[in-house]
């Protein structure tokens, strides 16, 4: 059975008008090009698929059910012209980002990202550094933002901001520490709230401190920035609070006070990666821009 796409159109615009010339008009060609394609059509399938009256066509019980058919495939090839197209002109685009970036900057990034073009389609998947990793480089991923970018050259990065590292606690103890212009080495270990393994800004932490996991006695095991900073406002000890999360989390915690660490300030660079195979003319450069600027007033 050889029937084109093209024969599946003009029989659907013929389905919706139930008249030749409306249909050919709608398809925007002349109606004897449309009516030898619907016999074209029909001598494929072997059957009939309207009945001419005085006020126009009737469909038949195959016509019914090709005209099922034909949406499905249609809406198919829609889909298909769709995931073909790059991000940004009608492009589906898969954004991975890690759970210490994500809750603060995705209620910025994503108004931005939904008034312009690399919007209209855009997934969004939130999960730790490694496997936000192995998903990009599958291609399960297109591009993902992450803030411990490994040194390999299948992958491409630009960097989106620098992340100071504020210290966090209650009210009470971020007092005590005030006035004294505390390096992050000289905190007192056994003090340290910090992530779960697997989490990078517990690791990053862990490094601007010169430590190890074992070292700390309130490893608590957390999975969520929201959680450590809710027990640091209680009093349970001080943890790390990126700066782009100071304004969320110090909104939700009301006993959470921070505190600059004094210069050169512990930081992290967050960056936006793609696979180097992967072409990122336009769409990559745009999506950087926009999340750059969706971190500015958070990092104000």
């Amino acid at each position: 059975m050889n029937i084109t796409l093209r024969q599946l159109r003009y029989f659907l615009a013929l389905a919706q008008q139930a008249h030749f010339t409306r249909a050919a008009e709608m398809a925007n060609v002349s109606q004897p090009a449309l009516s030898m394609q619907i016999r074209a059509l029909e001598d494929a399938i072997g059957a009939r698929l309207v009945e001419r009256t005085a006020q126009g066509i009737v469909m038949t019980p195959q016509g019914r059910a090709l005209e099922h058919h034909a949406r499905q495939v249609m809406a198919a090839m829609t889909d298909l012209e769709q995931g073909m197209r790059q991000p940004g002109q009608g492009g589906r685009l898969m954004l991975g980002m890690i759970p210490t970036v994500a809750p603060y900057l995705l209620p910025e990034a994503l108004p931005i990202l939904r008034a312009g073009d690399i919007g209209r389609d855009l997934h969004l998947r939130e999960a730790q550094t490694e496997r936000l990793l192995e998903e990009l480089a599958s291609g399960r991923l297109d591009a993902i933002v992450i803030a411990t970018p490994p040194e390999d050259d299948g992958f491409a990065a630009v960097p989106l901001f620098t992340d100071h590292f504020l210290l966090a606690g209650s009210n009470a103890r971020i007092r005590e520490q005030a006035g004294r212009a505390i390096a992050p080495s000289a905190l007192d270990p056994g003090q340290l709230l910090l992530l779960d393994e697997g989490h990078c800004l517990g690791d990053q932490a862990l490094e601007v401190c010169g430590l190890n996991r074992r070292a700390s006695r309130l490893d608590l095991g957390a999975a969520s920035l929201s959680t450590l900073c809710r027990l640091a406002a209680q009093g349970m000890g001080l943890t790390f609070l990126p700066e782009i999360a100071r304004r969320q989390e110090t909104a939700a915690a009301p006993g959470l006070a921070v505190m600059r660490f004094p210069e050169p300030q512990p930081s992290r660079q967050v960056v936006l990666m793609r696979r180097a195979s992967t072409c990122g003319r336009g769409w990559f450069d745009d999506l950087a821009a926009t999340l750059s600027r969706a971190a500015a007033p958070l990092l104000a």
